[in-house]
Protein backbone atom coordinates (compact mmCIF):
# COMPACT_ATOMS: atom_id res chain seq x y z
CA UNK A 1 0.00 0.00 0.00
CA UNK A 2 2.03 2.57 -1.72
CA UNK A 3 5.11 1.54 1.06
CA UNK A 4 3.27 2.06 4.30
CA UNK A 5 3.47 -0.28 6.90
CA UNK A 6 -0.08 -1.30 8.70
CA UNK A 7 0.53 -0.08 12.05
CA UNK A 8 -0.52 -2.75 14.87
CA UNK A 9 -2.97 -0.94 17.37
CA UNK A 10 -5.83 -1.67 19.71
CA UNK A 11 -8.82 -3.14 18.43
CA UNK A 12 -12.27 -3.25 19.97
CA UNK A 13 -13.48 -1.27 22.51
CA UNK A 14 -9.50 0.38 23.54
CA UNK A 15 -9.30 1.19 19.37
CA UNK A 16 -12.99 2.80 20.16
CA UNK A 17 -11.75 4.91 22.88
CA UNK A 18 -8.28 5.79 21.05
CA UNK A 19 -10.21 6.92 18.03
CA UNK A 20 -12.28 8.85 20.52
CA UNK A 21 -8.52 10.31 22.42
CA UNK A 22 -7.94 11.53 18.43
CA UNK A 23 -11.22 13.74 18.34
CA UNK A 24 -10.00 15.86 21.66
CA UNK A 25 -6.18 16.07 20.72
CA UNK A 26 -7.51 17.99 17.26
CA UNK A 27 -9.94 19.74 19.46
CA UNK A 28 -7.21 20.52 22.03
CA UNK A 29 -4.87 21.39 18.90
CA UNK A 30 -6.76 24.06 17.85
CA UNK A 31 -7.57 25.13 20.73
CA UNK A 32 -3.53 26.31 21.60
CA UNK A 33 -3.56 27.32 17.68
CA UNK A 34 -6.88 30.26 17.63
CA UNK A 35 -5.53 31.91 14.37
CA UNK A 36 -5.64 28.44 12.43
CA UNK A 37 -8.86 27.82 14.15
CA UNK A 38 -10.36 31.21 13.09
CA UNK A 39 -8.62 30.30 9.70
CA UNK A 40 -10.71 26.62 10.04
CA UNK A 41 -14.12 28.65 10.26
CA UNK A 42 -14.37 30.59 7.10
CA UNK A 43 -15.07 27.75 5.01
CA UNK A 44 -17.31 26.17 7.11
CA UNK A 45 -19.18 29.48 7.47
CA UNK A 46 -19.88 29.57 3.81
CA UNK A 47 -20.84 26.34 3.71
CA UNK A 48 -23.35 27.01 6.09
CA UNK A 49 -24.35 30.68 4.63
CA UNK A 50 -25.35 28.34 1.08
CA UNK A 51 -27.49 25.80 3.34
CA UNK A 52 -29.20 28.48 5.06
CA UNK A 53 -30.54 29.61 2.11
CA UNK A 54 -30.93 27.01 0.05
CA UNK A 55 -33.18 25.54 3.09
CA UNK A 56 -34.84 29.04 3.70
CA UNK A 57 -35.96 28.39 0.00
CA UNK A 58 -37.10 25.04 0.56
CA UNK A 59 -39.22 25.75 3.52
CA UNK A 60 -41.12 28.73 2.22
CA UNK A 61 -41.32 26.63 -1.26
CA UNK A 62 -42.10 23.09 -0.17
CA UNK A 63 -45.99 23.23 -0.96
CA UNK A 64 -45.41 24.45 -4.34
CA UNK A 65 -42.73 21.79 -4.89
CA UNK A 66 -44.97 19.27 -3.50
CA UNK A 67 -47.33 20.18 -6.37
CA UNK A 68 -45.30 20.23 -9.13
CA UNK A 69 -44.37 16.42 -7.98
CA UNK A 70 -48.09 15.55 -7.18
CA UNK A 71 -50.13 16.36 -11.20
CA UNK A 72 -51.75 13.45 -9.79
CA UNK A 73 -53.67 14.79 -7.03
CA UNK A 74 -54.71 17.91 -8.82
CA UNK A 75 -58.44 16.53 -9.15
CA UNK A 76 -58.11 15.50 -5.42
CA UNK A 77 -60.93 16.84 -2.56
CA UNK A 78 -57.96 16.17 -0.44
CA UNK A 79 -54.85 17.19 -2.21
CA UNK A 80 -54.00 20.31 -0.69
CA UNK A 81 -53.45 18.49 3.20
CA UNK A 82 -51.88 15.82 0.83
CA UNK A 83 -49.39 17.98 -0.51
CA UNK A 84 -48.73 19.99 3.02
CA UNK A 85 -47.91 16.69 4.20
CA UNK A 86 -45.40 15.98 0.92
CA UNK A 87 -44.36 19.20 1.00
CA UNK A 88 -42.85 18.84 4.76
CA UNK A 89 -41.66 15.31 3.97
CA UNK A 90 -39.61 17.01 1.09
CA UNK A 91 -38.38 19.10 3.79
CA UNK A 92 -37.42 16.62 6.30
CA UNK A 93 -35.85 14.86 3.76
CA UNK A 94 -33.71 18.32 2.80
CA UNK A 95 -32.88 18.98 6.39
CA UNK A 96 -31.53 15.20 6.53
CA UNK A 97 -29.38 15.82 3.51
CA UNK A 98 -27.62 18.78 4.60
CA UNK A 99 -26.72 17.07 7.79
CA UNK A 100 -25.48 14.45 5.43
CA UNK A 101 -23.55 16.21 3.01
CA UNK A 102 -22.60 19.26 5.09
CA UNK A 103 -19.10 17.99 5.86
CA UNK A 104 -18.22 16.35 2.55
CA UNK A 105 -19.63 20.23 0.69
CA UNK A 106 -17.29 21.96 3.40
CA UNK A 107 -14.86 19.97 2.65
CA UNK A 108 -14.67 20.49 -0.84
CA UNK A 109 -15.16 24.91 -0.63
CA UNK A 110 -12.37 24.26 2.13
CA UNK A 111 -9.90 22.19 0.57
CA UNK A 112 -7.04 25.13 0.27
CA UNK A 113 -7.78 26.01 3.56
CA UNK A 114 -8.09 22.62 5.24
CA UNK A 115 -4.79 21.51 3.32
CA UNK A 116 -3.23 24.11 5.30
CA UNK A 117 -4.36 23.36 8.51
CA UNK A 118 -3.59 19.80 8.17
CA UNK A 119 0.27 20.46 6.73
CA UNK A 120 -0.06 22.90 9.61
CA UNK A 121 -0.62 20.08 12.51
CA UNK A 122 1.82 17.85 10.11
CA UNK A 123 4.77 20.50 10.74
CA UNK A 124 4.01 20.51 14.45
CA UNK A 125 4.06 16.67 14.30
CA UNK A 126 7.79 16.91 13.12
CA UNK A 127 7.42 17.89 9.36
CA UNK A 128 5.42 16.89 6.27
CA UNK A 129 5.85 13.35 4.49
CA UNK A 130 6.67 13.70 0.20
CA UNK A 131 3.96 12.89 -1.88
CA UNK A 132 2.20 16.06 -2.16
CA UNK A 133 -0.33 16.46 -4.90
CA UNK A 134 -0.40 20.16 -7.40
CA UNK A 135 -3.50 22.18 -6.01
CA UNK A 136 -5.77 21.19 -9.28
CA UNK A 137 -5.22 17.88 -9.03
CA UNK A 138 -5.98 17.53 -5.34
CA UNK A 139 -8.68 19.91 -5.42
CA UNK A 140 -10.46 17.71 -8.38
CA UNK A 141 -9.17 14.17 -6.72
CA UNK A 142 -11.24 15.70 -3.47
CA UNK A 143 -14.38 16.76 -5.75
CA UNK A 144 -14.44 13.27 -7.37
CA UNK A 145 -13.91 11.33 -4.29
CA UNK A 146 -16.72 13.46 -2.17
CA UNK A 147 -19.04 12.47 -5.01
CA UNK A 148 -18.14 8.68 -4.78
CA UNK A 149 -18.63 8.90 -0.89
CA UNK A 150 -21.49 10.28 -1.41
CA UNK A 151 -22.92 7.52 -3.22
CA UNK A 152 -21.72 5.52 -0.60
CA UNK A 153 -23.95 7.11 2.02
CA UNK A 154 -26.63 7.15 0.08
CA UNK A 155 -26.55 3.49 -0.83
CA UNK A 156 -26.34 2.99 2.92
CA UNK A 157 -28.82 5.58 3.97
CA UNK A 158 -32.03 4.95 1.91
CA UNK A 159 -32.50 1.46 3.13
CA UNK A 160 -31.69 2.36 6.89
CA UNK A 161 -34.41 5.01 6.15
CA UNK A 162 -37.02 2.42 5.06
CA UNK A 163 -36.15 0.30 8.18
CA UNK A 164 -36.34 3.19 10.38
CA UNK A 165 -40.30 2.26 9.81
CA UNK A 166 -40.06 -0.64 11.24
CA UNK A 167 -41.29 -1.25 15.08
CA UNK A 168 -38.59 -1.51 17.50
CA UNK A 169 -35.84 -2.41 15.00
CA UNK A 170 -36.44 1.02 13.53
CA UNK A 171 -36.33 3.16 16.53
CA UNK A 172 -33.47 0.69 18.52
CA UNK A 173 -30.92 -0.75 16.03
CA UNK A 174 -31.46 1.39 13.01
CA UNK A 175 -30.01 4.56 14.66
CA UNK A 176 -27.15 2.84 16.03
CA UNK A 177 -26.44 1.48 12.62
CA UNK A 178 -27.07 4.56 10.89
CA UNK A 179 -24.16 6.79 13.38
CA UNK A 180 -21.78 4.03 12.62
CA UNK A 181 -22.31 4.03 9.42
CA UNK A 182 -22.13 8.13 9.10
CA UNK A 183 -19.28 8.05 11.83
CA UNK A 184 -17.63 5.68 9.06
CA UNK A 185 -17.74 8.18 6.16
CA UNK A 186 -17.13 10.88 8.15
CA UNK A 187 -13.71 9.63 9.18
CA UNK A 188 -13.34 8.66 5.36
CA UNK A 189 -13.80 12.46 4.46
CA UNK A 190 -11.66 13.86 6.72
CA UNK A 191 -8.64 11.73 6.72
CA UNK A 192 -8.87 12.25 2.90
CA UNK A 193 -6.07 15.15 3.02
CA UNK A 194 -3.39 13.51 5.06
CA UNK A 195 -3.69 10.38 3.38
CA UNK A 196 -3.64 11.97 -0.12
CA UNK A 197 -0.31 13.87 1.21
CA UNK A 198 1.08 10.19 1.46
CA UNK A 199 -0.16 8.73 -1.97
CA UNK A 200 -3.15 7.03 -0.93
CA UNK A 201 -5.54 6.33 -3.20
CA UNK A 202 -9.48 5.83 -2.52
CA UNK A 203 -9.33 2.44 -2.64
CA UNK A 204 -6.33 2.06 -0.56
CA UNK A 205 -7.94 4.82 2.06
CA UNK A 206 -10.96 2.77 2.40
CA UNK A 207 -9.23 -0.29 2.99
CA UNK A 208 -6.62 1.52 5.79
CA UNK A 209 -10.24 2.27 7.51
CA UNK A 210 -11.91 -1.00 7.44
CA UNK A 211 -8.81 -3.09 8.64
CA UNK A 212 -8.67 -0.19 11.49
CA UNK A 213 -12.43 0.19 12.03
CA UNK A 214 -12.68 0.14 15.32
CA UNK A 215 -10.22 3.64 15.91
CA UNK A 216 -11.55 4.80 12.80
CA UNK A 217 -15.53 4.66 14.22
CA UNK A 218 -14.02 6.21 17.97
CA UNK A 219 -13.36 8.90 15.51
CA UNK A 220 -15.86 9.04 13.11
CA UNK A 221 -19.30 8.31 15.26
CA UNK A 222 -18.76 10.93 18.06
CA UNK A 223 -17.70 13.70 15.72
CA UNK A 224 -21.14 12.62 13.52
CA UNK A 225 -23.34 13.14 16.82
CA UNK A 226 -21.55 16.15 17.77
CA UNK A 227 -22.32 17.56 14.05
CA UNK A 228 -25.77 17.21 14.37
CA UNK A 229 -25.94 19.64 16.91
CA UNK A 230 -26.88 22.97 15.05
CA UNK A 231 -23.44 25.35 14.31
CA UNK A 232 -21.17 22.63 16.35
CA UNK A 233 -20.48 20.94 12.58
CA UNK A 234 -19.28 24.92 12.04
CA UNK A 235 -17.05 25.47 15.62
CA UNK A 236 -15.62 22.05 15.82
CA UNK A 237 -14.84 21.32 11.71
CA UNK A 238 -11.45 23.09 12.07
CA UNK A 239 -10.80 20.62 15.12
CA UNK A 240 -11.91 17.86 13.41
CA UNK A 241 -9.36 18.14 10.46
CA UNK A 242 -6.58 18.70 12.88
CA UNK A 243 -7.82 15.28 14.75
CA UNK A 244 -7.61 13.81 11.16
CA UNK A 245 -4.22 14.37 10.76
CA UNK A 246 -3.42 13.24 13.85
CA UNK A 247 -5.29 10.12 13.39
CA UNK A 248 -3.38 9.55 9.86
CA UNK A 249 0.21 10.33 10.85
CA UNK A 250 0.24 8.98 14.30
CA UNK A 251 -2.31 5.83 13.97
CA UNK A 252 -3.17 4.82 10.32
CA UNK A 253 -0.45 5.80 8.26
CA UNK A 254 2.69 6.63 10.42
CA UNK A 255 5.45 8.47 7.97
CA UNK A 256 9.23 9.23 8.65
CA UNK A 257 10.04 12.70 9.59
CA UNK A 258 12.12 14.54 6.82
CA UNK A 259 15.65 13.37 8.15
CA UNK A 260 14.53 10.07 8.45
CA UNK A 261 13.53 10.55 4.54
CA UNK A 262 17.04 11.68 3.86
CA UNK A 263 18.53 9.15 5.66
CA UNK A 264 16.49 5.85 4.62
CA UNK A 265 15.27 5.69 8.09
CA UNK A 266 12.47 5.10 9.76
CA UNK A 267 11.42 6.45 12.94
CA UNK A 268 11.03 4.10 15.82
CA UNK A 269 8.65 0.97 15.37
CA UNK A 270 7.57 2.62 12.58
CA UNK A 271 5.96 5.89 13.75
CA UNK A 272 6.37 9.24 13.05
CA UNK A 273 8.33 11.64 15.67
CA UNK A 274 5.82 13.14 17.72
CA UNK A 275 7.55 16.71 18.97
CA UNK A 276 4.50 18.09 21.01
CA UNK A 277 3.13 16.52 24.05
CA UNK A 278 -0.48 14.58 23.55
Amino acid sequence: MSGIERPAGRRGVGGFAEGIGFCFRGLGWVARHPGWWLFGLIPALIALALYVVALVWLGTHATDVAAWVTPFADDWGWRDTFRALVGFMIFVVGLALSVLTFTAVTLVIGDPFYEKLSEKVEEDLGGLPSGDLPFWSSLLRSVRDSLVTLWYVVLFTVPLFVLGFVPVVGQTVVPVVGAFVSGFFLTVELTALAMERRGLRRKERFALLRANLPVTLGFGVPLFLAFMVPLVSVVAMPGAVAGAAMLVRLRLAPAPAPEDQASGGRAPEGQARDTRPA
